[in-house]
């Protein structure tokens, strides 16, 4: 590799070598849990993937990023993605070689091979956090990366998954994050009865979002923007206080087991004909009401 991060060798071209045959089963669960790596693909996600990787190493901890393929097209027309990969093992790869490496049909010039990067659930609880969204059940990796890609633009702390919920690392969820799995702690298989004992002994309130549920998301936004002003209303549940949302299943919503375990049921109000909202629509209401709501005057 020369000085600009840029590759010196010839593309590679076959897409059935060996290595091309071991990318490509990253798409694949027990490749990603055998190896502990899965892929990265695109632009926008590898650029996140090694802007992280940069800020580790350079603070001395293990990178994120362990290879990166990209066509010569892409870099040059987006040389800052091989500045960014200076000390990443960064291959040439013909289209061909990519689209065989890719969980997608048309993959957009470059992809990374990455280390897990999920954390500890005591890690996440001994930062104090604010703002945590929980997914419970949920199956879809796109609707899974879409309230990550939520919660990280609300500016959550932290996302935890349950046990029963889908892999963050397949490619289609990846994708869905559009890079935003790299910039905020994510907890894998939890337990959704200790994660609410131990939020609960933290003092973080712990709401269920449901359609059904008998506190009105407006009515809590329209107490907050009043103390917020000097009032002294008092609400059911102060949203400025640090709050985990329990998110459920796409189908079914969150159980009533699950529902149990929360202080509240938060509905967000409906005031068109629709049913209800998608998930992805109803968290990303609801932690950027909570978001909102914990900003300072």
């Amino acid at each position: 590799m020369n000085e600009t991060g840029r590759p010196q060798d010839f593309p590679m071209s076959n897409p059935r070598a060996d290595r091309v045959r071991d990318v490509a089963k990253l798409a694949g669960r027990p490749a990603r849990l055998k190896r502990g790596r899965f892929l990265a693909e695109g632009p926008q996600a590898v650029r996140e993937a090694l802007a992280l990787h940069r800020e580790r190493t350079r603070a001395g901890e293990p990178g994120v990023v362990h290879e990166v393929y990209a066509s010569e097209a892409c870099l040059e027309r987006l040389p800052e993605l091989a500045d960014l990969a200076q000390g990443v093992n960064l291959r040439l790869a013909t289209d061909d070689v990519l689209a065989a490496m890719a969980d997608t049909v048309n993959p957009q010039g470059i992809l990374a091979v990455c280390g897990f990067v999920d954390v500890s659930l005591d890690s996440v609880l001994e930062a104090g956090p604010r703002l945590i969204a929980v997914m419970c059940q949920v199956r879809d990796p796109g609707n899974a990366g879409t309230v990550l890609r939520a919660a990280d633009a609300a500016g959550a702390d932290a996302v935890v998954l349950t046990a029963s919920s889908v892999d963050i690392y397949n490619p289609k969820a990846v994708r869905s994050t559009a890079g935003s799995l790299f910039h905020l702690p994510v907890v894998l298989g939890a337990d959704v009865d200790e994660f609410v004992a131990a939020c609960k002994a933290r003092g973080i309130g712990v709401l269920a979002a449901d359609g059904y549920g008998t506190l009105n998301l407006d009515k809590l936004q329209d107490e907050n923007a009043a103390r917020r002003l000097g009032s002294d209303v008092v609400s059911e549940y102060a949203l400025e206080n640090p709050t985990a949302w329990l998110f459920g299943n796409e189908a079914q919503g969150l159980s009533d087991a699950e529902i149990a375990l929360a202080e509240h049921r938060v509905a967000v109000p409906v005031y068109g004909s629709a049913e209800s909202l998608n998930l992805g629509t109803a968290a990303t209401v609801c932690l950027y009401a909570s978001a909102r709501s914990q900003q300072s005057v």
